[in-house]
């Protein structure tokens, strides 16, 4: 008498049945997929005899369930990873999902993307774009305003400070002059064109010169010692006006003892200067 061949669990025969052998105990494949046959964590039903089954980290799948949970791209024989929730991804969502979200479009920034990047924020290269005119500003300068980025041309008219000679913005460097600002190339001599920023010069009636022009084309000429009157630039910083001409201070003296006549009481006599003494004396 030969011996029994049965299942394990039901006890039906299972000669000249399909069976299925787990560790080591044979069982008809109803059994198996009730008691035996690991579920797929995707679907949730059991992976039955005629199934493939994958698995990974004691956690089963069908074949056909090994899917990428962001694209469906069946992933049997592919590099995955095992994210959230027992969620597989494929090696390029990860790659995606991962990646940095672009402060623009807020679609994700992957590999080989030219991309702009500042204080921590990262910008697809075309989705850096000025808040003004709305041009790509791409690599290009910038000016950072509150959560707004300007090209330098918006940013000149929208925020710089305009020239007083030109009228042109300012858009870096520069002077102010009595509260004006001026472009350091637009504030010079009106007589020699040198720039005056950081040098001595001084103002006539809107024109500005520089000490050199002013002593040669602009100063008055003392009628002392012939030489130019300027007030501020040197020794002399008080005129004396007499009749249409004018004296340093220290050249207004007595034509004859000398005596520096600047504040005191003087005598013209023959178109010459004397102190009120010695015309008595002539």
């Amino acid at each position: 008498m030969s011996e029994r061949f049965d299942c394990h669990y039901c006890r039906d025969p299972l000669q000249g049945k399909k069976y299925v052998q787990k560790e080591g105990r044979h069982c008809c494949v109803k059994c198996f997929e009730k008691i035996c046959a690991n579920t797929c964590i995707e679907c949730k039903k059991p992976i039955g005899a005629d199934s493939k089954e994958l698995h990974f980290k004691n956690r089963y799948w069908h074949d056909t369930c090994f899917r990428c949970f962001k694209c469906y791209t069946s992933l049997v024989n592919e590099p995955f990873m095992l994210r959230e929730n027992n969620k597989v991804w494929c090696s390029n969502c990860t790659a995606t999902e991962d990646a940095p979200r672009c402060k623009g479009c807020f679609k994700p920034i992957i590999a080989g993307d030219q991309n702009v990047e500042y204080k921590k924020m990262v910008w697809h290269k075309n989705c850096f774009t000025c808040s003004q005119c709305k041009q790509v500003i791409g690599s290009g300068s910038f000016f950072p305003k509150g959560d707004d980025f300007y090209c330098v041309s918006c940013h000149e008219h929208k925020f710089a400070k305009t020239c007083a000679k030109c009228k042109n913005p300012i858009t870096s460097g520069g002077l102010t002059y009595q509260e004006q600002p001026w472009h350091s190339e637009c504030f010079i001599c009106s007589n020699c064109k040198k720039q005056l920023g950081g040098k001595r010069f001084t103002a006539v009636e809107d024109q500005f010169y520089c000490v050199e022009c002013y002593k040669e084309c602009v100063a008055k000429k003392c009628a002392g010692c012939k030489n130019p009157i300027t007030a501020g630039f040197g020794r002399g910083t008080s005129v004396v006006n007499y009749e249409d001409e004018s004296w340093h201070d220290y050249c207004f003296k007595c034509t004859k003892c000398a005596r520096g006549l600047a504040n005191k009481r003087f005598v013209c006599h023959n178109g010459k200067i004397y102190c009120a003494e010695c015309p008595k004396r002539l």
